[in-house]
């Protein structure tokens, strides 16, 4: 397991920008795939954005597409969600998770919850209209 810790998260109004960091404790961290979601309150939690291992591809929900880019850093082991312009419906908690390559999960989608194994505790993200 992974040790995920998150921050950045914050209250700003409608059209700010956040970034939110997830540092993990893993000396292997680029064979971890990592993803993003989130969940508001009353609602399932939901696929913000992943990256796959070694950051070869990048993949969004439909939501936050143009909006949020994910990026890694192997050297730091960290991923970073930097959010544009953020609407209300953006505020929720936001989670990275990291799921490590084997040759099941180089063959699953990274938009599933279900291959991750390991999961920060989240930060919270408000967005004011």
């Amino acid at each position: 397991q992974v040790h995920l810790v998150e921050s950045g998260g914050g209250l700003v109004q409608a059209g700010a920008s956040l970034r939110l960091s997830c540092a993990a404790s893993e000396r292997t961290f680029g064979n971890y795939a990592m993803g993003w979601f989130r969940q508001a309150p009353g609602n399932e939690r939901e696929f913000v954005a992943a990256i796959s291992f070694h950051g070869a591809n990048t993949y969004y929900a439909d939501a936050v597409k143009g909006r949020f880019t994910i990026s890694r850093d192997d050297a730091k082991n960290t991923v970073d969600l930097q959010m544009n312009s953020l609407k209300p419906e953006d505020t929720a908690v936001y989670s990275c998770a990291a799921a490590q390559f084997s040759p099941w999960t180089a063959t699953q989608s990274l938009r599933e919850s279900s291959i991750y194994t390991s999961w920060g505790q989240g930060t919270q993200v408000t967005v004011s209209s």
